[in-house]
């Protein structure tokens, strides 16, 4: 049970970042020009249908996110409430905001709402348990959606994360990105629709 709520507190993470205005099309709104495009999105904005629930406008959206470090851009979207609670709950906050050029594996709102709530509590009310899965969704660089396509990544909590896939398609460990690279001022963010389990 320990480990569920391990998994569940994960969850919180850059939870529910379901993000926003670019819609599910990743890369075919870009192709506006006629000609098919060379690269996927991916590489050049945000994508992943889950990219549909973010704000259009205000700190929250894409470019408010943008505009600050990783942690307080999360407490300025609603829809990551849940990873703002937790990450301040672990004493994070400053410890990611200050970080320079990483990497974070957001679990959404969804995958969050897996979690028993029993489960949750009980990983919020340890502190230990809870730095842990959290710091085990951050990477200490950023990664760039071509190195998702097979990469093995050490986190902050000790032991790495593998990632696979191509074009819009990639997956973290038996997660998969449902919106990927998410800008803010110091942090690449993929929003992903499991928690990672870290090694306990």
């Amino acid at each position: 049970m320990a480990a569920m709520a391990a998994v569940a507190v994960g969850g919180l993470l850059l939870g529910g970042c379901s993000s926003g205005e670019e819609a599910a099309s990743g890369g075919s709104e870009s192709a506006d020009q006629g000609a098919a495009p060379a690269q996927p999105a991916a590489t050049s904005g945000e994508f992943g249908e889950g990219c549909a629930a973010v704000p259009k406008s205000g700190a929250g959206s894409f470019q408010g996110m943008a505009e600050d470090p990783v942690a307080t851009a999360a407490s300025n979207n609603p829809a990551l409430s849940t990873l703002v609670t937790a990450v301040g709950k672990a004493g994070l906050v400053n410890t990611l905001n200050s970080a320079k050029d990483i990497t974070v594996f957001a679990p959404s709102n969804d995958a969050f709402a897996k979690i028993p709530k029993k489960d949750l509590n009980a990983v919020l009310s340890d502190k230990k348990t809870l730095t842990k899965v959290l710091t085990y969704h951050v990477v200490g660089q950023e990664i760039t959606p071509e190195q998702l396509s097979s990469g093995d990544f050490p986190t902050l909590a000790g032991g790495s994360v593998k990632t696979s896939g191509s074009g819009e398609d990639f997956t973290v460990e038996n997660a998969n990105v449902v919106c990927g690279n998410v800008q803010t001022a110091n942090a690449t963010v993929y929003i992903i629709d499991n928690v990672l389990m870290p090694p306990m």
